[in-house]
């Protein structure tokens, strides 16, 4: 079996995988990135796409933002629907001049391999890793099954980015690592369409058929969600009947119909919280998918990863110019302190939106809620500043 030998090795070449990867290259630090999908799969798989104001400015002045910018689409407000009325939140306006980005995921994953093949860093795709072992040894191993043969891959440290069912969380002995969790009784059914968006900006839709939200990706795609039972049959949904439901439930007075087109991709994604503690064992490190997951409702699960990342990158740089290890030793409670906050507000969002019973008194109390949003400038700024841009996770702790 053939050994190789690097300072940190990388599973999961993700966004926050990628990321991490190019700031620890960028000052001199060796790591190697494995990926068990196809390069062609990971560039093209589509997920988030709302960038926070702070998280774009790092992805700029990291090298990588240079796409985004020319491409992405800012956005200084979004809409909520409610009652058949549209309600705009100025975002800009109720947080400093700031903005988000829409910007896909998927984009900023091939800004990421591009810069990456550039550097000649080491990136392995169809690479699975089948162990882990070592987490707290000074050398901890990673085994990877490749076409080319089995590859052991040791380092100093070990980073997790493949996801919440990914070996990496998976090799820590049970017991250590607590697990919160909560899962909501509705899923997303989610298409992307090849339709000019109608809108300028997101449209959020509570309405009595069920949630619906109104996004796009490009001046060419839109990206388009309905709130749909857990247990939704994907088959049982046809072109029209999804183009239909979300015509029903975006209707509003104060604007025009949305826009239809061929749908490109389609799938059902069930909505769940959860939250990974510690955020490392040993030499074993985690972070984005692989510490938690957050309902999409509040556009935080790719700006959490690479929020941690940035909290990651620092520690380790530091670690390796100066020795000094109280970045390691603190990062798991400097990134919870985001990560529950992010939770905190995509539950809000979440259950603000979505009905979740039958119960009538429970359901008053959400459109009450939402009203209150919508009506007062003290509650939309609460959203606003959440929404827009929390503090990357190595500023948060600093703030407090």
């Amino acid at each position: 079996m053939e050994s190789v030998r690097t300072q940190v090795v990388i599973i999961g070449a993700g966004p926050a995988g990628l990321l991490l990867g190019h700031l620890l290259e960028l000052e001199g630090v060796d790591t190697v990135i494995v990926e068990t999908r196809s390069l062609d799969y990971v560039q093209q798989r589509v997920r988030a796409g709302v960038i926070e104001y702070g998280i774009a400015n790092f992805l700029e002045a990291s090298g990588v933002g240079t796409r985004m910018r020319a491409e992405g689409l800012v956005h200084h407000g979004i809409e909520f629907r409610l009652d058949g009325a549209s309600h705009r939140i100025a975002l800009s306006d109720l947080y400093d001049g700031r903005a988000i980005t829409v910007y896909g995921q998927q984009e900023i994953v091939k800004d990421l391999i591009a810069a990456r093949l550039t550097s000649g860093a080491p990136l392995f795709f169809d690479a699975t890793v089948t162990a882990v072992v070592g987490h707290s040894t000074e050398r901890p191993t990673v085994t990877v099954r490749t076409s080319d043969g089995d590859r052991e891959v040791s380092g100093d440290y070990v980073i997790g980015c493949d996801g919440s069912h990914g070996v990496a969380s998976a090799s820590v002995p049970t017991g250590v690592l607590r697990r919160y969790e909560r899962v909501y009784p509705f899923s997303w059914l989610g298409i992307l369409a090849e339709a000019p968006p109608a809108a300028e900006e997101l449209i959020y839709c509570r309405h009595p058929q069920g949630f619906a939200l109104y996004s796009m990706r490009s001046p060419t795609l839109s990206r388009l969600y309905l709130g749909v039972r857990p247990d939704e049959v994907l088959d049982a949904w046809s072109d029209e009947r999804i183009w239909d439901e979300l015509t029903t439930r975006l209707a509003s007075d104060q604007s025009a119909s949305i826009t239809q087109g061929p749908i490109i991709e389609r799938g059902i994604t069930p909505m769940r919280s959860v939250v990974v503690a510690p955020m490392r064992y040993g030499r074993l490190v985690l972070a984005g998918d692989a510490a938690h997951i957050v309902p999409p409702t509040g556009a935080k699960g790719l700006n959490l990863a690479i929020s941690d990342v940035t909290v990651l990158a620092e520690a380790l740089i530091d670690s390796y110019r100066s020795g000094n290890r109280s970045g390691l030793a603190e990062y798991s409670r400097t990134c919870l302190r985001r990560v529950w906050r992010a939770e905190h507000f995509s539950y809000w969002m979440t259950t603000m939106l979505h009905q979740l019973g039958e119960d009538p008194f429970d359901n008053q109390l959400q459109l009450s809620q939402l009203r209150y949003i919508v009506s007062s400038e003290a509650a939309a700024r609460t959203l606003a500043e959440n929404y827009v841009g929390l503090p990357l996770g190595h500023r948060a702790v600093a703030a407090d």
